[in-house]
């Protein structure tokens, strides 16, 4: 039987539903996934009372594709809605009847099981499809760049080795007009260099109205805008860079926004200036780093150098240098070495991918799932009473950044969230521990010890909890076949952590 409560929140229930807080999440889930409005809900309820209702079947409205607005004004009073939510109706639509919309709520057979995953995450983001209320779910996209004439303009580098930071530098620029497909003069004669419009990575001098980005010079300490970190008192403090910035750092500093809003024409000007931020800290800094030689862990005062267990040759600088002709390399169609300025232009080419693979996933995933996880963070003790479980639509949802961003905007410190809940892509139910912010596998509680690598049968009488069917070994995730069964585990792993 739907029933409602009171403003501002708004919960459907149904008999095959058995705890409150599994109600809560999943229409929690279903605002999260959809980004529905109030009207939209309005609408949802609506739109199913009255296709299950008498009138829907009669004579009258057999082949009705319509609501009418009376049946919803009525709809509305009855089931108990303030009547200063009916305003929220017009919002909904602007005709005079409604479109029926039963064919998207048929339940699914097995009403009991995974109610979550095939009625609220699917049929309900149809619906919000058609009505064209759903804008979260619509991230901007990439835009091709306009055909543009080959610039006129001259970009000059050194010659010899090339390195990650002036062959990303360059294709940067060329990514706005004015040096769309420029030719690049690759020298280390001064004479040559000064016929060039713009030089990088060379000629010691760093002067942006001269147009002269190198990083070589003695007194040079050039560093992007500080990290903003928090204290134990969550108040904000800033942070040098550890790195100074190389010719690519350079270029990014005075031209990367140009390049962000070449690509994504239709941000704001906040989005471009988080994404260019977001940029830098996943993406660039790693580059300014290698080529200015800045180790990945800092020494320590009185303690011994650490040690690296392996070594990583997959980045993108170890990737740009391998590109360099070796030493002993013969062209077979040549018979001689490689043109090393032909394999510049493909490892500037391999670097802008690289930059576009990355600015892509900031822009398109990482920001829209912001409000996502804004909003199970403020809806977090709908959950659990205890405020530490947070419930997602989707694992695929990068939530971490988030997570801690928002824990600190919105002052939570104790208790900290502990788990988060979502579905994978088979549907299957996972609770993953929230890892010690700063460290990448560290967590902030993680699943008891007498479940970690145990699954299926032998989990559920482990751990007491119906439908477990696995804990990694490490004990950072675990699963369950329903919402219900992930959420007992999660409460179980808090109760845990107490004793």
């Amino acid at each position: 039987t739907p029933v409602s409560t009171d403003e501002p929140k708004f919960h459907c229930q149904y008999s095959s539903m058995s705890t409150s807080s599994t109600i809560k999440a999943r229409l929690l889930n279903y605002n999260i996934r959809t980004g529905a409005s109030r009207s939209t809900y309005f609408f949802f309820l609506a739109t199913h009372l009255f296709s299950s209702s008498p009138i829907a079947t009669s004579s009258a409205f057999a082949s009705s594709s319509t609501i009418p607005s009376a049946f919803l004004a009525r709809t509305i009073s009855s089931i108990g809605i303030p009547s200063s939510s009916h305003r929220h109706f017009q919002s909904a639509t602007t005709a005079t009847n409604i479109p029926i919309l039963s064919s998207h709520f048929q339940y699914p057979s097995q009403a009991s099981k995974s109610v979550h995953k095939n009625y609220f995450r699917s049929t309900t983001l149809k619906m919000t499809r058609d009505n064209k209320t759903n804008i979260v779910n619509n991230p901007p996209k990439r835009a091709k760049l306009t055909p543009h004439p080959p610039s006129t303009k001259t970009i000059g580098t050194h010659s010899g080795t090339f390195q990650a930071d002036e062959a990303l530098g360059v294709w940067l620029l060329r990514q706005i007009p004015l040096y769309r497909h420029s030719p690049v003069v690759r020298s280390r004669d001064p004479s040559v260099l000064q016929t060039c419009d713009i030089v990088l990575d060379v000629g010691g001098i760093y002067n942006h109205e001269d147009l002269k980005y190198d990083h070589h010079q003695r007194d040079y300490d050039e560093r992007f805008d500080p990290k903003i970190k928090y204290d134990e008192s969550n108040q904000v403090i800033q942070v040098e860079r550890c790195t100074k910035l190389s010719a690519s750092g350079l270029i990014y500093r005075h031209y990367g926004k140009k390049v962000i809003r070449q690509y994504y024409p239709e941000l704001t000007q906040d989005m471009v200036d988080l994404a260019y931020v977001k940029m830098y800290d996943s993406f660039m800094e790693a580059v300014d780093a290698i080529d200015t030689g800045v180790e990945p862990i800092p020494p320590r005062e009185n303690e011994s150098p650490i040690q690296l267990q392996y070594v990583d040759k997959t980045g993108l600088s170890s990737r740009v240098s391998r590109l360099n002709p070796r030493w002993n390399e013969i062209d077979e169609t040549t018979e001689k070495s490689p043109d090393p300025d032909a394999r510049f232009e493909v490892a500037s080419e391999m670097c802008g991918q690289d930059f576009l693979g990355m600015l892509t996933h900031i822009v398109e995933s990482d920001l829209p799932a912001r409000s996502f996880v804004d909003e199970a963070v403020k809806s977090r003790f709908e959950i659990d009473p205890s405020g530490e479980i947070i419930c997602l639509p989707s694992g695929g949802l990068p939530w971490k950044g988030h997570l801690y961003d928002l824990e600190h905007e919105y002052n939570i410190k104790d208790p900290l969230i502990k788990y988060v809940l979502y579905t994978d892509q088979a549907g299957m139910w996972r609770i993953q521990a929230v890892s010690v912010e700063g460290k990448g596998f560290e967590n902030r509680l993680s699943l008891p010890k007498e479940w970690r690598g145990v699954r299926d049968e032998d989990l559920e009488k482990v751990a007491g909890i119906e439908g477990c069917t696995f804990c990694h070994a490490s004990g950072f995730i675990g699963g369950n076949k329903s919402f219900e069964g992930a959420l007992e585990m999660a409460r179980r792993a808090l109760e845990n952590g107490k004793k």
